[in-house]
């Protein structure tokens, strides 16, 4: 079960450290207005339910404390080959296509221990910051 904060689900980007710090940032400075889960990886595992149009999550930094409100706009699930450009570009990271997108984001999660085909369900999330550091 992730954890919460006043009630709310909370939302940690990345892995702890200059990742977390990198994708935190991206987010406040609103580049970063998507991020992407795996169904089995992220919510099976950790008994949730996916996110919902509305919902509203608490961003946190590496030592747990709340750095801004997130409120989800979109949310899709679609096979891993599937991701758009679309997508891949909101998440804000720089990436140079979609295949780049599908790589990084394969290597990533085999890191986390999860293997990933074309098939593999991603939570694809878009969201919109309503308020910094409450």
């Amino acid at each position: 079960m992730w954890p919460r904060i006043d009630g709310l689900r909370v939302l940690e980007l990345g892995t702890p450290g200059e990742l977390r710090a990198w994708l935190t940032e991206l987010t406040l400075a609103g580049e970063k207005t998507a991020t992407a889960g795996l169904l089995p990886l992220d919510y099976h595992a950790e008994g949730e339910e996916v996110e919902h149009v509305g919902e509203r999550l608490v961003l946190v930094d590496d030592s747990g404390a709340r750095v801004a409100g997130i409120e989800i706009t979109r949310v899709r699930l679609t096979p891993f080959a599937a991701v758009t450009w679309e997508f891949a570009q909101a998440e804000g990271e720089g990436f140079r296509s979609v295949e780049h997108w599908r790589e990084v984001h394969r290597r990533y999660w085999e890191g986390q221990g999860c293997e990933v085909d074309d098939g593999t369900t991603v939570v694809c999330l878009w969201f919109r910051v309503v308020d910094h550091g409450l």
